[in-house]
């Protein structure tokens, strides 16, 4: 089993998002966290954000603790604070679940 979670994002500067996901990709392994899909969206149909969504991906961990420790590092809200918050005007996550491996 895994934690996962699906997030929407309304990313504003993708080469400063990029820098981002470069900067924590190293932390997030060490969590034994990852990427499982990664898309940049074009068109949303149907959404109940009241934002634009952009970009969408899952992010797993091993359980729901590793992923509290993981965003909770104080690596990662340095990394947040000099890229993320940058690049992303909003974060929607659209779901949180386990998933059988």
């Amino acid at each position: 089993m895994s934690y996962e979670m699906l997030v929407g994002l309304n990313v504003s500067n993708d080469a400063i998002y990029d820098q981002y996901r470069a900067a924590m990709k190293p932390l997030l392994n060490r969590y034994h966290g990852g990427f499982r899909h990664d898309f940049r969206i074009k068109e949303v149909l149907k959404t109940e954000a009241t934002h634009n969504i952009n970009r969408v991906f899952t992010i797993y961990f091993p359980d729901e603790t590793a992923m509290t420790a993981f965003f909770s590092d104080g690596e990662y809200k340095a990394i947040k604070k000099q890229y993320f918050e940058a690049s992303v005007l909003n974060t929607s996550i659209l779901a949180a679940y386990q998933r059988p491996n």
